[in-house]
């Protein structure tokens, strides 16, 4: 492999602690020495890349992305998937189970990860909690874990039994895996399209109460508490309303291993944004009121949350073409989610980019155990982003890497180019502009 140096670039690593002018070789998929300009001791012979007034930064993570196979390669695949998550510089994804056939065993974990899958970036296959995804039988988390898989969840549908959730916090922590919840009380949402509140009033259409989530993350906690288990880890997936973020932020306060991630489409969009029946803005848990979204702002802000993850769940037009209640929830997101952080976030609501980048890169990557990514310490896999952060861009869903273009955000102004990302020491996207 060859040997690329970074050059001229301002670093940020925030779990390395460095913001500042940086030269980086890369070797043999490694970080395998970072300088200051022009110092590098290593560097004779190597490719350079010249990210003169550029960001580089470590390699996105997101652990909530859904790449349809096996089963559904005419919505995406995991080739198109992770080029899509290239050019949002994302250079890992963890890869939720809901397939077809659910992803609950070894075979299917492996089948993900194997070379002539065709990805351009690293995946990460999280294996289904239940047999089936049904919440009735616990799988065999070491067997997953063994095969590649980084945690277990059912999402796309919640554990409901107590004793089943019971059982898999326990089992899950033995063998060192998280448990990620889809926090929904599907007894309280059958028939439901989108958020209960005024506009599915006016739109004549059954909404899905916020306590459906904040219920089900609230008996979550309250098992985590019981079972005394400092291995024990609970995160919550795509949070969506005030109260259950404050149950997740009680929880902490309280010593327990509760985590969180939100959305882009969670902090910017609220109900109101589905219109008349815009099946772009149709997701599960649904676009909330006003207050939810501005809780979840205020989450980001404070702490309380720990990852931006974007839930991207590809569909095909025919698919969204439909009646509101009939058409499949979820939108696209790897390709915009940097760029509406920055955008929002960074821009309008002063977070340090450090920190932006955390929530994108450092924090995931721990979340799951990822060790080597989300950082570009010396030693760490050579996962890199380089991008223009002074870039205004706006996003075409025409132009998209994906096979959908499912997404609330087209015609949206983004900020920060991507102009490389690296997976692993190889260039996966180019940018010229």
């Amino acid at each position: 492999m060859t040997a690329l140096v970074i050059r001229g670039g301002h670093l940020v690593d925030p779990a390395a602690g460095v913001d500042a002018l940086k030269d980086i070789l890369l070797k043999d998929g490694r970080v395998a020495e970072i300088a200051g300009p022009g110092k590098l001791k290593q560097a004779n012979g190597a490719e350079v890349l010249d990210a003169t007034g550029l960001t580089v930064a470590p390699g996105l993570v997101d652990i909530h992305v859904h790449l349809r196979e096996p089963g559904q390669g005419y919505k995406e695949t995991i080739a198109t998937g992770t080029a899509a998550a290239a050019a949002g510089g994302f250079t890992a994804v963890a890869a939720m189970p809901n397939t077809r056939p659910v992803n609950d065993s070894p075979e299917i974990t492996r089948w993900m990860q194997a070379p002539e899958r065709g990805a351009c970036v690293r995946v990460f296959p999280i294996g289904a909690a239940t047999r089936g995804s049904k919440g009735e039988a616990i799988n065999d988390y070491a067997a997953l874990k063994s095969a590649g898989a980084v945690a277990v969840t059912d999402d796309g549908s919640p554990i409901l039994k107590d004793n089943i959730m019971r059982e898999t916090l326990a089992a899950a922590a033995r063998v060192g895996l998280s448990v990620i919840q889809h926090a929904e009380d599907t007894r309280l949402t059958q028939g439901a399209s989108m958020n209960a509140g005024p506009t599915a009033f006016r739109l004549g259409l059954r909404g899905m109460p916020p306590e459906a989530e904040s219920g089900l993350v609230e008996r979550d906690i309250r098992l985590v508490s019981e079972l005394r288990d400092a291995r024990v880890h609970l995160h919550v997936a795509h949070t969506s309303t005030g109260a259950a973020v404050a149950a997740v932020r009680q929880a902490r306060r309280n010593g327990l291993h509760v985590t969180c991630e939100v959305t882009p489409h969670h902090f910017l969009l609220t109900e109101e944004h589905v219109g008349m029946f815009d099946t772009h803005a149709k997701m599960n848990p649904p676009l909330r009121a006003t207050a939810d979204r501005d809780a979840m702002i205020e989450a980001i802000l404070d702490g309380v949350v720990d990852a931006i993850a974007t839930d991207h769940a590809p569909h095909a037009v025919h698919e969204k073409e439909v009646e509101f209640e009939s058409a499949p929830n979820g939108i696209t997101g790897l390709e915009t989610a940097l760029g509406l952080s920055l955008r929002w976030l960074h821009k309008e609501w002063k977070m340090p980019m450090g920190r932006v980048l955390s929530l994108l890169s450092a924090q995931p990557a721990a979340l799951l155990g990822l060790k080597g990514r989300g950082t570009l310490a010396v030693g760490s896999f050579a996962d890199v982003v380089i991008f223009d952060p002074k870039a205004e861009w706006t996003y075409r869903a025409r132009e998209t890497r994906s096979k959908s273009r499912n997404t609330p955000f087209d015609g949206w102004s983004m900020q920060g180019r991507v102009r490389w990302t690296i997976s692993e020491g190889r260039v996966a996207y180019t940018n010229p502009a």
